[in-house]
């Protein structure tokens, strides 16, 4: 008879069956990933499906609780807590039904839909055939998400009506129109060498009636559906707390994004004194500035002085592409290993510009055909100021987001869950903790870039005091971006938008800085314990070597290297 395999062996059995699942599921991930078996597909979301995902979900995380971790060691440890958490986040997802509310103010399928144009690669006939077969597929997935947002609405679970205000801004611009000019038409104007004339035509062809016969019509339903039907239906409440079963769900969301046990009420006292002690650092660079006039009216300075804005959407690209070659420069003097994968500069497209944040970022493709995009939202200029640019591209490009997730996708050796698995606590509180890295090799030296640095900080403070103020405490929306704009040099515009982004997205935002005090923690915890031999781009390694970890797996595996450090 065969032996009964180790906790390791059924550990990674389970782990690949997992992932082959995922793939199958998600088919637009899968592409992502750098699997093409699926890409002809997009994920159904028809309800029987959601409930066969999340029953499969129970099933793998009761046999990985048939596995005793304490027998488990090293990466398979490892894999075992992040897995478990991921399994148990989705689990509770699904459990406070948030699948009904598939969409934000700025995010949602059909703006992940849009950027397929600009995501897919299209190297071969078969390449633009996936792509058509997609498109024509387009129609019917919007179906099923709209039935599902229909669902919610009957239920009492919406986005609160004031944070979907010009919505119909992202969704109108492929409901009509020339479908020649459309931004999914983008692929079929251009071709490889591989492709003859008469198949260019034939391709261009079909892609053209695939998005005048299912891609426009499913934008134009959606958008009728939103405006006649949702948006009237929406809740007028802000909170999640105002959700069926509410206050379990946001509590949930603070667990999901934080990967602690930390009670709302906790976490806005923890914000309210992170908010005392940067305010005060912002207090002294205004005092070393001279500036003769009350903190607000500093404020006030910096939002209406016009030196501190572009002047054109190519000054603010051009400035913020000098940063990032600067940086790229300094890294070699804190990491020890760097990615492969390079990095681009994009502005944020027209559809989005307006509803979304300054900056975001896109991480490249898993099979390398695609570099990391960081977007830079040239939107509303005077919500720009040029003083934020290098905090704001060390968070979104290197050494924040770019550097841990490239170097995320290149770990060899893991199962391949762990190249692509997300934790919100995690990569923001990296990204967040990189933006003061810039201190250590030479930027910040203009007072006001200074401030600018720490007007970012504050501005993830005030989200712990913001989220937990909207969703547990019952705070006014008109509260909320009062608050965020006394106490950081955000613009109007960005105050808004960002507190309509919490409001329709629990949680999320608490994850930046809760994950930057932790890592910020570790550093300090092992520059005490360790002295001299403190080495901090051997830090640095051993934070991103495993990927995206809960916190308190990284904090073990901290504390393990620097015991390591300590026995020579």
């Amino acid at each position: 008879m065969p032996a009964d395999p180790t906790p390791s062996e059924a550990l990674q059995v389970l782990l690949q069956e997992a992932w082959e699942h995922q793939l199958r599921e998600f088919p637009v991930f899968a592409t992502n990933a750098g699997d093409h078996r699926y890409d002809d597909r997009l994920e159904s979301m028809k309800p029987a499906d959601i409930e066969r995902r999340a029953a499969q979900d129970r099933t793998f995380l009761d046999r990985l609780r048939r596995i005793d971790p304490a027998n488990l060691q090293g990466q398979d440890r490892i894999s075992f807590e992040v897995f478990e958490r991921v399994i148990a986040d989705a689990l509770g997802e699904h459990e406070h039904r948030a699948f009904l509310i598939p969409i934000t103010n700025r995010e949602g399928f059909h703006l992940n839909f849009a950027r397929l144009p600009d995501e897919l690669r299209f190297e071969t006939a078969l390449d633009y055939r996936n792509y058509i077969a997609r498109l024509r597929a387009c129609r019917t997935c919007f179906g099923e998400y709209g039935a599902l947002l229909r669902t919610g609405r009957r239920e009492g679970r919406t986005l609160p009506r004031i944070t979907l205000e010009g919505i119909e801004e992202s969704i109108s611009p492929h409901s009509s129109g020339d479908p020649q000019k459309s931004i999914f038409f983008k692929p079929f104007l251009s071709f490889p060498p591989s492709i003859d004339g008469a198949a260019r035509k034939a391709i261009a062809g079909d892609g053209e009636r695939a998005i005048a016969e299912s891609v426009a019509p499913a934008f134009r339903d959606f958008l009728d559906f939103m405006t006649r039907e949702y948006l009237p239906g929406c809740r007028e409440t802000l909170g999640a707390s105002a959700l069926p079963n509410g206050r379990a769900f946001y509590e949930h969301r603070v667990r999901l994004f934080t990967s602690l046990d930390a009670s709302p009420e906790q976490i806005h006292e923890i914000g309210l004194g992170e908010v005392a002690r940067i305010r005060r650092e912002m207090e002294e660079v205004v005092a070393k500035l001279g500036f003769k006039g009350t903190f607000a009216e500093f404020l006030e300075h910096l939002r209406t002085d016009p030196r501190f804005y572009a002047v054109s959407p190519e000054a603010l690209l051009r400035e913020t592409a000098f940063i990032c070659k600067r940086m790229d420069g300094e890294l070699p003097r804190l990491f020890k290993r760097l990615p492969r994968m390079p990095y681009g500069l994009r502005p944020v497209p027209d559809y989005i510009a307006p509803k979304t944040t300054s900056a975001y970022y896109n991480q490249p493709a898993g099979d390398g055909s695609r570099a990391g995009i960081y977007y830079v939202n040239t939107y509303n200029l005077r919500a720009r100021p040029l003083y934020a640019i290098e905090a704001l591209s060390l968070h979104e490009a290197v050494p924040g987001h770019h550097l841990q997730i490239a170097l995320q996708q290149e770990i060899e050796g893991l199962p391949p869950f762990r190249r692509f698995v997300e934790s919100t606590a995690f990569v923001e509180g990296w990204a967040l903790y990189a933006e003061k890295l810039g201190l250590e090799v030479g930027f910040y030296t203009d007072p006001y870039s200074s401030f600018g640095r720490l007007t970012y900080e504050m501005w993830r403070a005030c989200r712990l005091v913001v989220d937990t103020g909207i969703h547990a405490l019952g705070w006014t929306r008109e509260r909320a971006i009062e608050y965020l704009a006394s106490n950081t040099a955000l613009s109007r515009h960005e105050c808004t938008t960002e507190v309509d982004r919490y409001i329709a997205w629990p949680g999320q935002a608490l994850g930046y800085k809760m994950g930057e005090l932790k890592v910020t923690e570790l550093r300090r915890r092992a520059e005490s314990k360790l002295g001299a031999a403190f080495d901090l781009r051997e830090f640095h390694d051993v934070v991103l070597r495993n990927g995206p970890v809960p916190l308190g797996t990284l904090e073990r595996e901290v504390e393990a290297w620097m015991a390591s450090v300590q026995r020579g």
